[in-house]
């Protein structure tokens, strides 16, 4: 079976599936955090050499401040309760997005966490936090014009990236039924298939998310071309 080098997950539908049991939407994003974290194991043990995950984007500054303070603090206090596992398993956890404008506790931590887990080999789970793909493309065209340039190429644009070295998506799964990519990996998903499932991020199985990748390695990536 061919599998995915690098699978991305927009994590859709926390507050819903809490909405659905009469919860607090914080419960929804405990329960998100849980599934965020089995879906690393997942990909571990399918071989799959990247997982990147959908966190926070640029638009979610739009929601309640309370909540927003909630993830935050979630994200802390989740991402430190799973160290020692990450080192013993050889999980190297990085972080893309406009990191620099997060409250300075979550930027130094962020920080901390990826030099602690930079000699991590076996799996690279990256965290999208405040990110947004347009914004991610301004960026790197910025960091071509600062370097002197006067026109920017696509190469220039890939090696600017916040994560060049980081192949693009093969496979991109969304859940809670809604069918767009909402700014993720704008210029990355290109040629990404796109899989997107009704089930709820919290209810979101390992026999799901196996099922998908079977559907993958049917598909045949043209990359544009005929055959």
């Amino acid at each position: 079976m061919a599998l995915p080098v690098h699978v991305s997950f927009i994590m859709d539908g926390n507050g819903r599936w809490a909405k659905k049991r009469g919860l607090e939407r914080i419960e929804g994003h405990k329960k998100g955090a849980e599934i965020a974290d089995s879906a690393s194991h997942w990909c571990a043990d399918l071989g799959i050499r990247y997982v990147t995950l959908y966190a926070f984007s640029t638009e979610n500054w739009r929601r309640p401040r309370q909540e927003v303070d909630f993830l935050f603090e979630l994200m802390l206090i989740y991402i430190s309760s799973k160290l020692d596992n990450m080192l013993q398993e050889g999980v190297r956890m990085r972080f893309i997005g406009r990191l620099n404008e997060l409250p300075l506790k979550l930027m130094n931590f962020t920080e901390e966490i990826e030099k602690k887990t930079s000699s991590c080999r076996k799996l690279d789970v990256i965290v999208a936090l405040n990110y947004g793909g347009r914004a991610e493309i301004v960026d790197s065209v910025n960091r071509v014009l600062d370097s002197g340039k006067q026109r920017v190429s696509e190469e220039d644009i890939n090696e600017n990236l916040y994560l060049p070295d980081v192949p693009e998506p093969d496979l991109i799964v969304r859940t809670s039924g809604e069918e767009r990519i909402s700014n993720f990996l704008t210029w990355q998903s290109v040629y990404s298939e796109l899989f997107f499932t009704r089930t709820l991020w919290p209810d979101f199985t390992k026999w799901e998310f196996v099922k998908i990748v079977e559907e993958y390695s049917k598909r045949k990536r043209r990359f544009g071309a005929l055959s």
